[in-house]
């Protein structure tokens, strides 16, 4: 790798406080510039070659928001040698990524997030490790959290039970404090009973698994796919399909776009935008069973 990528990418997880996620993304994307500059450092390359090097991703049939994602990092990185006079020009500047469908965020129905969470009640739970789970999936959809924000919450940490809220640090190192609604409290309260047996003295995290470790996104994953399919959920349910469906049913009983956005932790709320699309199919599918005109013959 280019030293000036590699300073580029340490700047950008210190200063930007960028997560090893982004950092592993734009790494990905810019050893994509690299591979077309070949001999040449990439800070020599030209509008036309870059032009060039989009074109040859696309004829490889990488889905444009991959693309779209691989020229965003390569702007970034022009723009940095740009502002350290490195190079006069950004030539990623005026460069366009191929357009790419809209895609909605997938949210289970509130029928079916009823038939995900519906559980025998905590006496009748005999699995420590499933009411582990329940306080998990609670939690997601109740608040809405990110899957990293839930892996990485301590004990007591930012949960307060007597006040019903849960404080997390999301992306950017930005600090939101959410509600937690009263089933989560429930579930969560039944967990912290049995989680002496299963956390050390020394375990801060909230979520551990059966030897006292804390819980990677991978293991949440799994158990979550695990238990919507015995729920007979009938699809694929992950993490942020959770975190969808808390923003997509909070929107649609209360139409606080603001609130919505200020839980998500969305920095503009277009990100939080997309959300009314998806109560506006939800009000379709009403209209188009109920309206006598709006009925197939």
């Amino acid at each position: 790798m280019d030293g000036s990528v590699e300073q580029f990418l340490a700047e950008l997880a210190l200063q930007r406080r960028a997560s090893p996620h982004t950092i592993a993304a734009y790494r990905r994307d810019l050893e994509r510039l690299t591979a077309l500059a070949g001999e040449l450092a990439p800070a020599a390359l030209q509008t036309p070659q870059l032009r060039r090097g989009l074109m040859q991703l696309h004829a490889r049939e990488l889905a444009p928001r991959s693309i779209a994602r691989t020229l965003s990092a390569w702007r970034s990185y022009y723009s940095w040698l740009a502002r350290r006079g490195a190079i006069a020009l950004n030539p990623a500047a005026g460069l366009r990524a191929p357009k790419r469908p809209r895609s909605l965020p997938k949210a289970l129905g509130i029928d079916q997030a009823a038939a995900l969470l519906d559980r025998p009640a905590a006496s009748e739970t005999r699995d420590p490790l499933q009411l582990r789970d329940a306080a998990m999936f609670e939690l997601l959809y109740s608040s809405g959290l990110r899957l990293s924000e839930l892996v990485s919450l301590d004990w007591p940490g930012g949960l307060d039970l007597g006040a019903g809220e849960v404080t997390v640090t999301g992306k950017r190192e930005k600090t939101r404090k959410v509600p937690v609604g009263d089933q989560a409290l429930a579930a969560l309260r039944a967990w912290l009973a049995l989680r002496p047996q299963f956390a050390p003295d020394d375990q801060p995290a909230l979520f551990t698994g059966r030897h006292g470790t804390r819980l990677t996104a991978r293991q949440v994953q799994s158990r979550l796919a695990q238990w919507a399919q015995r729920q007979g959920v009938g699809v694929h349910v992950h993490p942020h399909m959770l975190r969808h469906s808390f923003a997509s049913h909070v929107l649609q009983s209360s139409g606080d776009l603001r609130a919505v956005q200020e839980m998500l932790g969305h920095a503009s709320i277009a990100a939080t935008q997309i959300y009314t699309h998806l109560d506006f199919q939800h009000l379709a599918k009403i209209y188009d069973a109920a309206h006598p005109r709006a009925k197939k013959a």
